[in-house]
């Protein structure tokens, strides 16, 4: 049994919080993208930043916000799956 550490895994959160950014920053990034889903975007990426919660709870807001976002019909269907692929990384974050 392999045991991982509080600090491993806080580290690990962290690279997977910083992955999720980086996928989602380039939907916000993208001007193909309609204006309110590039808002709802940024707004995701700002409370995964926010050190005031835990990785844990700003995980779980994040994939909340992103599932409700991908259901929008004006969202194209390649931005579609990265949100999906952001909500895959974030998911595989544990406290």
């Amino acid at each position: 049994m392999i045991m991982v550490t509080k600090k491993g895994r806080e580290t690990e959160n962290a690279a997977k919080a910083a992955q999720a950014i980086a996928i989602i920053q380039g939907i916000v990034d993208n001007n193909n993208i309609p204006r309110n889903i590039r808002k709802l975007a940024k707004e995701v990426v700002d409370n995964l930043k926010d050190q005031k919660l835990s990785i844990g709870v700003r995980a779980a807001n994040a994939i909340s916000a992103l599932e409700e976002v991908s259901q929008d019909p004006n969202v194209p269907s390649f931005a579609r799956v990265t949100l999906w692929n952001a909500v895959s990384v974030l998911e595989g974050i544990r406290e």
